[in-house]
């Protein structure tokens, strides 16, 4: 399994969010993506527009819209 990325570039990273399903609402100082659930709920969330971003940061959006990690780093690669 590869490591998550350290520094990742903002447009990669949200090329894998949108080949997951989420849709980016807003984008200014922070970007809104919103993961559109099965049952018709949306789950808000909230990214800093930095041109890289943390790893950290990665993992508590993936953790709040139960995105596995695998399933994440896939669509990374693939973006």
């Amino acid at each position: 399994m590869p490591k998550s990325p350290t520094d990742a570039l903002k447009e990669r990273v949200l090329r894998a969010f949108k080949a997951l399903g989420l849709v980016i609402v807003r984008e200014r100082e922070h970007i809104a993506p919103e993961r559109r659930n099965a049952d018709g709920t949306t789950t808000p969330l909230t990214m800093p527009n930095h041109v890289h971003i943390k790893r950290s940061t990665l993992r508590a959006i993936c953790q709040q819209c139960d995105i596995p990690r695998e399933e994440f780093l896939r669509a990374y690669e693939a973006a």
